[in-house]
């Protein structure tokens, strides 16, 4: 069992748990993810790591209650505690292996979208660590679905919020401020990390592509089993099969095929639409998911 230390509710439906997982935290680095289930018998939930303490062997997760087990997690509280807490998975951000020096050396911007902006944080915070000061976007709808502001600001070389609404800062969407700060304000960056809905990141790349800007995405599709074996988080990337969870969750932006990912997201969801994508990707499908039949 993996107890939870802390519970805070972020926003509307967006809560925060500290669980205690000492093995995950031993390892974990940005950009990597758990898979959770409340109970022996519980839906497998992937979430991306938004903080960990080694020290404390804890981890922090962000959730948006948006289907009936992240419902039920919503009123977890302080002493209750998951069944299981595996992790972590998927590969770290890619600048974690990179000579220090060498980064230090580029300008760098980062973008969170949402619920996005929990897993952006333990990267910009990394940053901070190592003395490097970057820029980060931060959006959301409204000021009320605005989540880690304060914990940001403290470690944020410059943070911009933009709300579409334009209910706080500035009004509008992300990209709106990216061709603010290189159009107008002369702002060159070496590199862009966007982390959200996908389809803010597919504009974010179609921009970032247009003013020459590598970019880094971390992919949220469906996840089942969180080892590659399910198929579920299939992805093509510059004409290659990936799947997210093993291959990723990050990937070169201007690689990834968005509007395939985002039909094949919706595809999943339905029992009709598994099947359709089984017989369509044949031995490339992979099983053992238990839900599309790729494992009988």
């Amino acid at each position: 069992m993996y107890k939870i230390t802390r519970a805070e509710t972020l926003a509307d439906n967006i809560f925060l748990l500290d669980v205690e997982a000492p093995r995950a935290a031993r390892y974990c680095e940005p950009g990597q993810f758990v898979i959770v289930k409340m109970d022996e018998k519980g839906e497998r939930i992937p979430l991306t790591i938004c903080n960990y303490d080694r020290e404390k062997g804890t981890v922090t997760i962000v959730v948006q209650a948006i289907g009936s087990s992240t419902e039920k997690m919503k009123y977890l509280k302080a002493g209750d505690s998951f069944h299981d807490f595996m992790g972590p998975l998927g590969q770290p951000s890619e600048f974690i292996k990179e000579d220090l020096n060498s980064l230090k050396k580029k300008k760098i911007l980062f973008v969170g979208g949402g619920l996005g902006t929990a897993p952006v944080y333990p990267q910009v915070k990394w940053m901070h660590e190592q003395g490097i000061d970057v820029d980060v976007i931060v959006g959301a709808k409204t000021k009320d679905l605005l989540i880690l502001e304060e914990e940001m600001r403290a470690v944020a070389g410059n943070l911009y919020i933009t709300t579409d609404d334009g209910s706080y800062e500035n009004k509008g969407m992300v990209t709106d401020v990216i061709k603010r700060l290189v159009q107008e304000e002369g702002q060159t960056y070496d590199l862009c990390v966007a982390i959200g809905p996908m389809i803010m990141m597919k504009f974010v790349c179609l921009l970032t592509k247009e003013l020459g800007i590598h970019t880094i995405v971390s992919m949220n599709p469906v996840m089942v089993d969180g080892t590659g074996m399910c198929g579920a988080c299939r992805l093509t990337v510059g004409n290659e099969v990936k799947f997210a969870c093993v291959d990723g969750p990050e990937f070169d932006g201007h690689l990834v095929n968005f509007d395939e990912a985002m039909k094949r997201q919706q595809m999943y969801r339905t029992e009709e639409g598994r099947a359709l994508l089984k017989f369509r990707e044949g031995d490339t499908h992979h099983g053992g998911c238990g839900i599309c039949g790729g494992d009988e």
